[in-house]
């Protein structure tokens, strides 16, 4: 018996959640950004291990998903990448083209919505709430369609992450990569992320991460045990942000709208200010 597949797409990959018609919140990250460009540019090396990065005393700028199953990581030494994946065949960066590539999909997300916050070239948070309208269906099939339009026209996969905040969005991007989509809501998240270390939650270094194992805290179910003054007793402010982030509680405000062109032109803008602004149809 085959699998059940969407009505609209068909697609065999289906996202379930009880929650999942009200989420609007969405980040979305390319797979393997720079070694899936040289991949969909050289269909020769498409089913090889692939690393993007200098000679062998140079680091790896990236790897490809078949190169990480062999350990090779970003910023790993390329002698260390070559020790552990020999047959990997080796591209030097292309900056300049995966701006251009980078500039292609972002043009694709401004189809979707005009708030849109760039985390670097190839990735961003998007907040699709209120186009509804606009797109004639929820935030999770735009989405969805927005997949395949940039896996069509662009040659490049996407992960896409949707759930009530940043920081949930982006743990939910990275559940199911490549081509991965996950809904994730703040129930989820306490159990989700119970059993990962403390240095799961951004910007927690190695430093903190030590500071707060040695204070017994080295789990986040050990952060969501904890009371919420005695945190900010002994950590401050930082000590409130790691107690609501470990219940995943991201209240960071603010969205960006890109205007086409470099990645730097964009600026901090209110949500209504965006909507009122944008043309009527």
């Amino acid at each position: 018996m085959s699998a059940p597949r969407c009505a609209e797409c068909g697609s065999p990959r289906l996202v379930r959640h009880r929650v999942l018609n009200s989420l609007t919140l969405a980040h979305i990250d390319c797979d393997a950004f720079y070694a899936t460009v040289e991949k969909r540019d050289n269909p020769d090396i498409a089913d090889k291990p692939v690393i993007i990065g200098g000679g062998k005393r140079g680091v790896v700028s990236a790897a490809c998903y078949i190169s990480r199953t062999y350990g090779v990581r970003s910023a790993m030494p390329m002698f260390k990448a070559l020790a552990l994946c020999p047959h990997a065949v080796v591209v030097r960066p292309d900056m300049a083209k995966y701006v251009r590539v980078g500039r292609e999909v972002r043009q694709a997300m401004l189809t979707l919505t005009p708030l849109i916050e760039p985390l670097s070239i190839d990735e961003a948070f998007l907040d699709l709430s209120g186009t509804e309208r606009l797109h004639g269906t929820i935030a999770a099939k735009t989405l969805a369609k927005f997949a395949s339009t940039v896996q069509r026209n662009v040659g490049i996969t996407v992960s896409v992450g949707l759930s009530v905040n940043k920081f949930l969005a982006k743990i939910a991007s990275d559940l199911d990569k490549p081509r991965g989509f996950a809904a994730i809501d703040q129930e989820d998240a306490r159990t989700l992320m119970a059993d990962r270390p403390v240095g799961f939650i951004y910007g927690v270094g190695p430093a903190s991460q030590e500071k707060l194992s040695q204070h017994g805290f080295r789990t986040i179910k050990d952060l969501q045990r904890a009371d919420e003054v005695e945190l900010m007793k002994q950590y401050g402010p930082e000590g409130r942000r790691l107690w609501r982030l470990a219940r995943g509680i991201d209240d960071r405000k603010g969205w960006r709208r890109f205007f086409g062109g470099s990645a730097k032109k964009y600026r901090p803008v209110s949500r209504a200010a965006i909507f009122r602004d944008r043309p009527s149809r």
